[in-house]
Protein backbone atom coordinates (compact mmCIF):
# COMPACT_ATOMS: atom_id res chain seq x y z
CA UNK A 1 0.00 0.00 0.00
CA UNK A 2 1.40 3.41 -0.96
CA UNK A 3 1.72 6.27 1.53
CA UNK A 4 -1.10 8.06 -0.31
CA UNK A 5 -3.37 5.01 -0.04
CA UNK A 6 -2.45 4.72 3.63
CA UNK A 7 -3.38 8.37 4.28
CA UNK A 8 -6.69 7.95 2.45
CA UNK A 9 -7.48 4.82 4.47
CA UNK A 10 -6.49 6.59 7.72
CA UNK A 11 -8.82 9.48 6.94
CA UNK A 12 -11.67 7.18 5.89
CA UNK A 13 -11.27 5.02 9.00
CA UNK A 14 -11.39 8.07 11.26
CA UNK A 15 -14.40 9.62 9.52
CA UNK A 16 -16.32 6.35 9.53
CA UNK A 17 -16.08 6.43 13.33
CA UNK A 18 -17.99 9.72 13.63
CA UNK A 19 -21.40 9.42 15.28
CA UNK A 20 -24.20 9.45 12.71
CA UNK A 21 -21.94 9.70 9.66
CA UNK A 22 -23.26 8.39 6.37
CA UNK A 23 -20.69 7.67 3.68
CA UNK A 24 -21.98 7.38 0.14
CA UNK A 25 -19.37 5.65 -2.04
CA UNK A 26 -20.94 5.01 -5.47
CA UNK A 27 -19.61 2.20 -7.60
CA UNK A 28 -20.47 0.05 -10.59
CA UNK A 29 -24.04 -1.16 -10.47
CA UNK A 30 -25.27 1.72 -8.33
CA UNK A 31 -27.91 4.18 -9.46
CA UNK A 32 -25.36 7.01 -9.25
CA UNK A 33 -23.64 8.53 -12.30
CA UNK A 34 -20.52 6.72 -13.44
CA UNK A 35 -18.41 9.84 -12.93
CA UNK A 36 -19.06 9.58 -9.18
CA UNK A 37 -17.84 6.00 -8.91
CA UNK A 38 -14.85 5.74 -6.59
CA UNK A 39 -15.61 9.02 -4.81
CA UNK A 40 -16.94 9.44 -1.27
CA UNK A 41 -19.67 11.80 -0.02
CA UNK A 42 -20.27 12.42 3.69
CA UNK A 43 -23.43 13.47 5.51
CA UNK A 44 -24.69 13.55 9.04
CA UNK A 45 -27.55 11.05 8.65
CA UNK A 46 -28.02 8.84 11.71
CA UNK A 47 -31.03 7.19 10.06
CA UNK A 48 -28.70 5.79 7.37
CA UNK A 49 -30.61 7.39 4.49
CA UNK A 50 -28.93 9.68 1.97
CA UNK A 51 -30.43 13.15 2.45
CA UNK A 52 -32.28 14.55 -0.53
CA UNK A 53 -32.57 18.09 0.80
CA UNK A 54 -28.90 19.04 1.27
CA UNK A 55 -25.41 18.59 -0.07
CA UNK A 56 -22.69 16.55 1.65
CA UNK A 57 -20.48 18.44 4.10
CA UNK A 58 -17.34 16.78 2.74
CA UNK A 59 -16.23 14.72 -0.22
CA UNK A 60 -13.23 12.79 -1.41
CA UNK A 61 -12.81 12.86 -5.17
CA UNK A 62 -10.46 10.65 -7.12
CA UNK A 63 -10.67 12.14 -10.59
CA UNK A 64 -11.17 15.38 -12.46
CA UNK A 65 -14.74 16.44 -13.18
CA UNK A 66 -15.52 18.27 -16.44
CA UNK A 67 -15.78 21.68 -14.74
CA UNK A 68 -13.04 21.02 -12.17
CA UNK A 69 -9.66 20.02 -13.64
CA UNK A 70 -7.21 22.37 -11.89
CA UNK A 71 -6.25 19.85 -9.22
CA UNK A 72 -5.00 17.46 -11.92
CA UNK A 73 -6.66 14.46 -10.33
CA UNK A 74 -6.48 12.49 -13.57
CA UNK A 75 -2.81 11.78 -12.81
CA UNK A 76 -2.18 8.42 -11.16
CA UNK A 77 -2.76 8.12 -7.40
CA UNK A 78 -4.03 11.70 -6.91
CA UNK A 79 -7.14 12.49 -4.87
CA UNK A 80 -8.61 15.48 -3.11
CA UNK A 81 -10.34 15.97 0.21
CA UNK A 82 -13.03 18.71 0.12
CA UNK A 83 -14.55 20.05 3.35
CA UNK A 84 -17.22 22.68 3.99
CA UNK A 85 -15.59 24.42 6.96
CA UNK A 86 -17.52 27.71 6.95
CA UNK A 87 -16.17 31.22 6.84
CA UNK A 88 -14.29 31.47 10.19
CA UNK A 89 -12.34 28.20 9.86
CA UNK A 90 -11.69 28.89 6.16
CA UNK A 91 -10.07 32.19 7.19
CA UNK A 92 -8.07 30.49 9.94
CA UNK A 93 -6.77 27.75 7.63
CA UNK A 94 -5.98 29.93 4.62
CA UNK A 95 -5.19 33.29 6.21
CA UNK A 96 -7.85 35.19 4.26
CA UNK A 97 -11.64 35.08 4.00
CA UNK A 98 -13.50 33.34 1.19
CA UNK A 99 -14.42 36.63 -0.46
CA UNK A 100 -10.71 37.41 -0.94
CA UNK A 101 -9.87 34.37 -3.08
CA UNK A 102 -7.59 35.24 -5.99
CA UNK A 103 -8.29 32.30 -8.34
CA UNK A 104 -5.57 33.25 -10.83
CA UNK A 105 -2.87 33.24 -8.14
CA UNK A 106 -3.63 29.72 -6.86
CA UNK A 107 -2.07 26.50 -8.08
CA UNK A 108 -4.96 24.13 -7.35
CA UNK A 109 -2.71 21.14 -8.09
CA UNK A 110 -0.36 21.84 -5.17
CA UNK A 111 -0.28 18.92 -2.75
CA UNK A 112 -0.49 18.67 1.05
CA UNK A 113 -1.65 22.27 1.59
CA UNK A 114 -5.02 23.78 2.40
CA UNK A 115 -6.48 25.59 -0.59
CA UNK A 116 -9.84 27.14 -1.33
CA UNK A 117 -12.03 24.68 -3.21
CA UNK A 118 -11.70 25.53 -6.93
CA UNK A 119 -15.48 25.87 -7.38
CA UNK A 120 -16.96 26.29 -3.89
CA UNK A 121 -14.27 28.21 -2.01
CA UNK A 122 -16.42 31.34 -1.91
CA UNK A 123 -18.96 29.33 0.10
CA UNK A 124 -16.47 28.28 2.81
CA UNK A 125 -15.14 25.07 1.24
CA UNK A 126 -11.45 24.13 1.48
CA UNK A 127 -9.60 21.30 -0.21
CA UNK A 128 -6.34 19.40 0.03
CA UNK A 129 -4.84 17.46 -2.85
CA UNK A 130 -3.07 14.36 -1.54
CA UNK A 131 -3.09 15.18 2.18
CA UNK A 132 0.10 14.03 3.90
CA UNK A 133 2.21 14.87 6.96
CA UNK A 134 1.62 18.64 6.87
CA UNK A 135 -2.17 18.53 6.65
CA UNK A 136 -3.67 15.19 7.66
CA UNK A 137 -4.18 15.86 11.38
CA UNK A 138 -5.58 19.34 10.79
CA UNK A 139 -7.76 18.00 7.96
CA UNK A 140 -9.27 15.39 10.28
CA UNK A 141 -9.95 18.14 12.85
CA UNK A 142 -11.61 20.28 10.16
CA UNK A 143 -13.63 17.27 9.02
CA UNK A 144 -14.83 16.69 12.59
CA UNK A 145 -15.86 20.34 12.89
CA UNK A 146 -17.75 20.11 9.58
CA UNK A 147 -19.47 16.94 10.80
CA UNK A 148 -20.55 18.63 14.04
CA UNK A 149 -21.82 21.66 12.11
CA UNK A 150 -23.88 19.43 9.80
CA UNK A 151 -25.26 17.60 12.83
CA UNK A 152 -26.29 20.92 14.42
CA UNK A 153 -28.05 21.97 11.21
CA UNK A 154 -29.89 18.65 10.97
CA UNK A 155 -30.96 18.67 14.62
CA UNK A 156 -32.09 22.30 14.37
CA UNK A 157 -33.98 21.62 11.13
CA UNK A 158 -35.64 18.53 12.58
CA UNK A 159 -36.56 20.30 15.82
CA UNK A 160 -34.59 17.84 17.94
CA UNK A 161 -32.82 18.30 21.22
CA UNK A 162 -29.41 19.85 21.81
CA UNK A 163 -27.18 19.41 18.81
CA UNK A 164 -24.04 19.14 20.88
CA UNK A 165 -25.30 16.35 23.14
CA UNK A 166 -23.51 13.61 21.20
CA UNK A 167 -19.78 13.35 20.61
CA UNK A 168 -17.85 12.19 17.57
Amino acid sequence: MSAKDSTLEQILETIRGFDGVLELAPGPGSEHPEISWGDHFFYYAPDGRVPTNRQPYATIVTKDYPDDVGSRLSAADRWRLNIHVGMPLFTELLGYPPDAIQQAAIDFSETDVFLPHPLYGAFGWVCIVDPAARTTDRAIDAFAQAHRADRRRVVRRDGGGPASAQHD
